[in-house]
């Protein structure tokens, strides 16, 4: 499998979350074929249930520019839930890539649905790493999920 640079910085921020302590889901922003933005899940770092990978990734991708989001590519190495789609569906980002949706499913029908081009690479570093941390966590994960 061919993994590029935007899949492999939310790759590197999935394992720094996880070195933390915190629940493996890393993002990555890519605009014009270049990484601008990177984050990761801080649910468990900071005590905010809205500190989403794709949400610390698009907050340290700040004011990009007029049109720029338009042009940008969201990686994240998990399919993003519902308030990590819609925060993509907000700023008009056009293509979404995923690590993997074995372990929750998220939201592409909702991405899909308002346009956005979903592309799931089914990583198999992604579905071990993520599998591991629901079997070894369960409690943390279910809290993640809102279950």
């Amino acid at each position: 499998m061919n993994i590029d640079e935007g899949m492999q910085a939310a790759i590197d921020e999935m394992k720094k979350g996880l070195a933390e302590g915190g629940i493996p889901i890393g993002s990555a922003l890519v605009v014009d074929g270049r990484v601008v933005a990177v984050g990761h899940n801080k649910r468990v770092q900071d005590g905010d249930p809205i500190t989403h990978a794709e949400i610390d990734c698009l907050r340290n991708a700040g004011r990009l520019g007029a049109g720029s989001f338009h042009r940008a590519t969201l990686y994240s190495s998990l399919m993003p839930c519902f308030l990590c789609s819609g925060a993509a569906v907000q700023f008009g980002i056009k293509k979404v890539v995923v690590g993997e949706s074995r372990n929750f499913p998220g939201a592409p029908g909702f991405m899909r649905g308002h346009g956005i081009e979903v592309i799931d690479l089914d990583v198999p570093e992604c579905v071990e790493i993520m599998a591991k941390f629901v079997r070894d966590q369960p409690h943390l994960w279910n809290e993640d999920i809102g279950v």
